[in-house]
């Protein structure tokens, strides 16, 4: 009797255990989207560094017209078909005044009806991702892995195509 209770409260305390544990999802895409807006502040750190102010307004013009051409990207853009193991993906992405406003996907895995499962559960969670992070820089949905690499990468070629990614 002695042991029972020992091994059904070891049993609990493990199953405890089990269900507080959290994982962090690794990210995916492409990681050097993010480092060129912190590199284009560090021309102006350079500049007045310098001691003379004449080249500080020099300086100045070359980082505006950087940022003038992002913000007029419009347009849709279609990404490359990423293919997996469980199928295809396309994403589609929409871009005003150089946001992601809407991230659409044209094709999701569909043929057995665990991949359909999947691919409707996961689809607006990586919808979600996309907008969020406004890159192809995206979490990994935990059960879809593939179709959350194949997404980014579809994601990735659409915003290459804008000039964004």
């Amino acid at each position: 009797m002695k042991r029972a209770v020992i091994a059904t409260g070891a049993t609990v305390i493990g199953v405890a255990w089990l269900l507080t544990y959290k994982a962090t999802p690794p990210h995916i895409g492409a990681l050097a989207s993010v480092p060129p807006t912190p590199s284009a502040g560090n021309p102006a750190p350079s500049p007045s560094a310098s001691p003379s102010a004449t080249p500080s307004p020099s300086a100045t013009p070359p980082p505006s017209p950087t940022p003038s051409t992002s913000p007029t990207v419009n347009g849709t853009f279609t990404g490359a078909d990423a293919a997996n193991f469980f199928g295809d993906v396309i994403v589609r992405v929409v871009i005003s005044n150089g946001h992601i406003t809407d991230v659409q996907a044209v094709k999701l895995p569909t043929d057995r009806a665990y991949s359909a499962y999947v691919s409707q559960v996961a689809g607006p969670l990586l919808r979600t991702e996309a907008l969020q992070a406004q890159s192809a820089n995206i979490n990994v949905i935990s059960g879809a892995t593939y179709t959350s690499q194949s997404y980014a990468q579809s994601l990735e070629s659409a915003l290459q195509q804008a000039h964004m990614g």
